[in-house]
């Protein structure tokens, strides 16, 4: 009973400073108990107008009706959007309210697009995602100004900048596969369709790179990681999950491959200063560094799935002549160098 009377004077007292037009500047000077009064406050007179003149309406729209029934009969995910909007208007109520309002559910419901719009964008920020997703024009440029394309990379900046969560996956791959079909007018794709779709975006997307993990990367590093079921065998025992794999193989060979490359023409290009012959120094460095393989890179890898390059064919490749001088005025190209490449 004492609280209900604590809350209910409490309100009074918020309608009170908001009919004269002092509840944002008695909320800025108030102290931290007295802000929570109010707030506490707020929150009681706004959820009801919140749910009443925006999420039922919304719940609807989304089919779903058990939602739209009671609050009480919100979802999880739907409670959750619920909440946000709550403490979006909330915010906006204790921050905005500078002028005499005479009804105070009114000025909420006048108010409620701006101030939950405000509080998503926000909640963006607040994740390090863009506020407003849209696709550069550098972006857009390359993925060929193709409309499902750009659209695919604006759905992936909003996707990233939201507290959802895809089920086992890291995409709402699903979701996307029905866009796609709607603004094609395309039902034949599937879901590898989409897969490959998204992974060209990103590719797109990294080549700046620093935008990319500016607004890529760090605020999808703050969403809920994927989770599934644990998985089980036929007997119903539980047995250990593969491994998730934070790089696909290819980024490994990509890179150790780079690595590998940036090595061997540093080494070539010191032989080429000491005078050596291109040809020469070429096809050793090249042997050395490429022609050897490696076994112990695919030490990771379960039998014949490793897809490391073939050094055999490397050193094929050394060995003809006519390839060799190819390689070799390639190599010479990169390094920049201007000594002619010389027959064996």
């Amino acid at each position: 009973m004492r609280r209900d009377a604590t809350l209910h004077c409490s309100a009074g007292h918020l309608r009170t400073l908001a009919s004269q037009g002092g509840l944002a500047a008695a909320v800025a000077k108030a102290s931290p108990p007295e802000v929570a009064t109010l707030t506490g406050a707020a929150y009681a007179l706004a959820w009801p107008v919140v749910y009443a003149q925006l999420t039922r309406g919304l719940e609807l729209r989304r089919g779903h009706t058990a939602c739209a029934r009671a609050i009480g009969r919100l979802s999880d995910d739907c409670l959750d959007r619920f909440q946000d909007d709550v403490e979006a208007v909330v915010y906006d109520l204790l921050r905005n309210a500078t002028k005499p309002i005479a009804n105070l559910e009114a000025w909420i419901s006048a108010r409620l697009g701006p101030a939950t719009v405000d509080g998503y964008r926000r909640r963006r920020g607040k994740r390090g995602a863009l506020q407003r997703p849209r696709a550069p024009k550098w972006l857009c440029r390359a993925l060929g100004d193709d409309p499902w394309m750009v659209d695919l990379a604006i759905q992936i900046l909003v996707w990233v900048g939201t507290s959802a969560t895809a089920g086992g996956g890291l995409w709402p791959l699903d979701g996307w596969l029905h866009r796609r079909a709607v603004l094609t007018d395309n039902w034949t794709g599937d879901v590898p369709t989409i897969v490959r779709e998204v992974e060209a975006v990103l590719a797109a997307m990294r080549g700046r790179a620093g935008w990319y993990d500016a607004y890529v990367e760090t605020p999808l590093g703050r969403k809920q990681a994927p989770v599934t079921a644990a998985p089980s065998s036929d007997d119903g025992r539980c047995v250990d999950a593969p491994p998730l794999p934070l790089t696909h193989r290819y980024e490994i060979e990509d890179a150790h491959l780079s690595n590998l490359a940036a090595q061997a023409l540093a080494v070539i290009e010191r032989r080429l200063r000491r005078g050596e012959n291109p040809r020469t120094a070429v096809t050793a460095v090249l042997r050395a560094t490429l022609g050897t393989g490696g076994a112990s890179r695919d030490m990771d890898c379960p039998p014949h799935t490793s897809h490391g390059y073939d050094a055999e064919q490397v050193t094929t490749l050394l060995e003809d002549p006519a390839k060799l001088s190819e390689i070799v005025a390639a190599v010479l190209r990169i390094l920049d160098a201007d000594s002619p490449v010389r027959a064996a």
